[in-house]
Parts: structure tokens; sequence; C-alpha cells
């Protein structure tokens, strides 16, 4: 998390301070905006690497006083304007598109503004898993879930016990129950209390109708801002069979026990 105050600044208010982050992932906030600021997204891989890189950002709910550009060689572009209440909206560029500069806006009292937001560093190709705009609904071939199950943040064998639609931001929330966990990432599905099942949530986008059902699916996906994304998500009797093939083949890109 970086913190930053503008009020130490209200004589100047046209600073421009430049500010540097080393992780992959993390936080702005900007307290009482004056003047502007240059975010310098910095990780600890070779340069020659910055150009595999994508950059995610998803400004608080409540993300107030400051327009966000893309900046690259003095030329400027909006990435968020100050107001956008665009729910759980993420914004995507490549690294070497430019960096982030974040301007104040003209405010009659800023001591009641806050601009802030979450940032992600990501390879591409994940990048494009999480994005895929020409076709996020359609299923995985077997190739893809295969090396699905060996890269994904979580896998797991489970059933869907409900979906919660949320129309305002386009996504729907499949509430999971839990027959075996190969991995997580992240500790999204946990031992509830008075059942003594796993069970955990995952996200993924209202066009895709997805609907509670029978039976059990293999789930896999990614973390994106501390959420569970869907990636793919075959019935697990398909898996097994996709598996078993591959496998007699030795074509399998990694072992998981498909029981």
């Amino acid at each position: 998390l970086s913190s930053s105050s503008g009020l130490t600044h209200e004589s100047h208010r046209k600073d421009v301070e430049q500010v540097y982050l080393r992780c992959s992932e993390g936080s702005i906030e900007w307290m009482y905006p004056t003047g502007a600021l240059i975010v310098n997204l910095r990780p600890n891989i070779s340069p020659a690497s910055y150009k595999h890189l994508t950059v995610c950002i998803k400004p608080f709910k409540d993300s107030a006083g400051a327009n966000i550009y893309l900046e690259k060689t003095g030329e400027l572009k909006l990435l968020v304007r100050d107001g956008d209440r665009s729910p759980s909206r993420v914004y995507c560029f490549g690294y070497d598109q430019g960096g982030l500069f974040v301007e104040a806006t003209p405010q009659q009292d800023i001591s009641r503004k806050i601009t802030g937001f979450q940032y992600e560093l990501m390879s591409k190709g994940i990048a494009a898993d999480l994005h895929t705009a020409s076709a996020p609904c359609r299923p995985c071939s077997d190739t893809e879930v295969l090396l699905a199950v060996c890269t994904s943040d979580f896998v797991i064998r489970g059933s869907i016990q409900n979906v919660t639609n949320q129309a305002e931001e386009q996504e729907s929330i499949i509430h999971v129950g839990v027959n075996k966990l190969y991995r997580q990432k992240s500790k999204v599905f946990q031992l509830t209390g008075e059942t003594g099942n796993w069970r955990g949530q995952i996200k993924t986008l209202l066009e895709c109708g997805v609907k509670p059902g029978d039976g059990d699916f293999l789930f896999t996906g990614r973390m994106h801002f501390g959420e569970a994304r869907l990636g793919c998500a075959p019935r697990f009797k398909d898996f097994q069979r996709m598996y078993k093939e591959a496998k007699d083949k030795g074509l399998n890109p990694c072992e998981i026990g498909p029981d």
C-alpha cells in the first residue's frame, strides 16, 4: 500500500510527485489530492521482460478527486474520469503503453476526497485468460483444460450450490460446494463452521448465463484483485475422460489425481 497526502502541498497546487512501486500488486491511496502523481511501476524483474507485462487497475468504490491517465512521452490518454462510478470496472493496458499519471481535479473542499485504486502486474498470457473479449464464455478445449489444471491459481472439484446475478456489475457469483481441493493460491475456499464442508465463491461474466445444476465440475481459474475468476470448468466426468486419454498417450502436462 502506497499512501500520500495533498495537504502537505497545499501551497503548490501544481506540484507533481513521483511514486515508485516495486511490488507486482498493491494499492495506491492519495488523500486530499492536489497537483499530480506520476506512478512508476518498477517490478523486480529484468527490464527486458517489461514488454510481456499487462497492468490492470481497479479504482476504489468511493475513489474521488482526480482523473487517472495513461501517459507516454508527454501524451495523456484518459483512463478513469473523476466521479466515474462504474462498479468493479477494471482497466488494463500493456506495460509498454505508458505509465500512470493521476491529476487532481479542482475541488472546493479537498478534505473530503480520497483517490485510490488497486493495481496488478501480470503476464500478457494470464491477462488474456482473464479478459478474453472475443469469446469469454466458450467451452475450453481438452488441451486448454489440461493446461489450466497445471497453471491455474485454484483447481477444485465441486458442485454449483447457487448462482447470484449482479446486473449492475454484469457479473455472476457462483456459490460452490467443494468435494476435493487440488490447489488454491489464496484462501477463497474455506471450511464452513455449521456443516464442516468446504465452500467458496467464483465470479464470472453475467452474459455466460451460469445456472445451478446437478453433477460435479472441475473449476479452474485465476485470482484477480482478491477474487476468484472462473477459467475452464468442464463437467468432472469429461475431465476424467480427457485426463485418462492424455495420460495413456503420455501427453499430460502435469499430474493430478482425477478421483
